[in-house]
């Protein structure tokens, strides 16, 4: 086992974003454990997040990790140096999120999903890459519409069910999150990028996560894990798993989860 590519927000990260609580907010260590048996095993550690660059960059400096990929895999930065995988649109005048926005794309998802769409305030606001939104759609349905407005540049993804808020004017019981990118970027892509950069074999790496945008990597890693709250939170989840053998469902969740991949991977190898 060469890098773990794990998650953070439902995954290394339990209730409040925290590092240090499990799902309901009990503390645990078990996530900072599964980091400490990657670093005592010579694994290196890689998170991949829907966060900005400038969020996931700080995560990555806590956890010590020296890459990380950021905006749902539209870059990677390894070793201080920024990768983007965002193909025709990269930043310079116009940011790609304001390309984005010229599009007329999100303004067409917006009109076409009223009341089961909206953006994910305050996490939406002041980004620079994709476009961050919460609801229930059918992404599908989504990505068709956009193909036939001539906009198959982008794409949207769902990065997992997310808690229930007050001030959501959406009315589903159990929202997702959703962002709005570029074609060609995607986790996977990034993790395949990283993997490419180290000399990893594809075998050699696993991947831990909790969302069907996650799920993407176990096209390029030996072994996917998904997190049980991963499973619990998107019963759904479980047609796609069937459509990649290298799949697997944790039996603990959030942290303890990452924890019970990384030490069943190191056992059997």
């Amino acid at each position: 086992m060469r890098c773990l590519y794990v998650d953070l927000d439902n995954t290394l990260l339990g209730r409040g974003a925290s590092l240090l609580r499990d799902g309901v907010g009990d503390f645990s260590s078990r996530g900072v454990r599964a980091l400490e048996a990657c670093h005592r095993a010579g694994v290196e550690v890689v998170i991949y997040s829907g966060r900005q660059r400038t969020q996931v960059a700080e995560d990555a400096r806590l956890l010590g990790c020296s890459a990380f990929i950021f905006d749902v895999g539209c870059g990677l930065c390894l070793d201080g140096e920024d990768v983007w995988l965002t193909d025709g649109l990269v930043p310079g005048e116009r940011t790609i999120y304001e390309q984005i926005t010229d599009s007329g794309a999100p303004a067409l998802l917006l009109e076409r999903y009223a009341g089961l769409l909206e953006y994910h305030d305050p996490w939406a606001r002041g980004r620079l890459v994709t476009h961050l939104f919460r609801g229930e759609i059918d992404v599908l349905e989504a990505n068709r519409l956009l193909r036939d407005r001539e906009l198959g540049h982008l794409y949207i993804v769902d990065n997992g069910v997310i808690p229930r808020r007050p001030e959501m004017r959406v009315a589903m019981a159990a929202p997702h999150g959703y962002h709005l990118l570029p074609a060609g970027a995607s986790k996977a892509r990034a993790v395949a990028e990283h993997t490419r950069a180290r000399g990893y074999a594809r075998e050699d790496c696993i991947a831990v996560g909790d969302s069907r945008e996650d799920l993407g990597a176990a096209e390029v890693v030996g072994t996917f894990w998904l997190v049980a709250n991963g499973l619990a939170a998107d019963p759904s989840i479980r047609a796609a798993l069937a459509g990649h053998p290298n799949a697997c469902v944790c039996e603990e969740a959030y942290g303890a989860g990452v924890y019970e991949a990384v030490l069943r991977t190191l056992a059997e190898r």
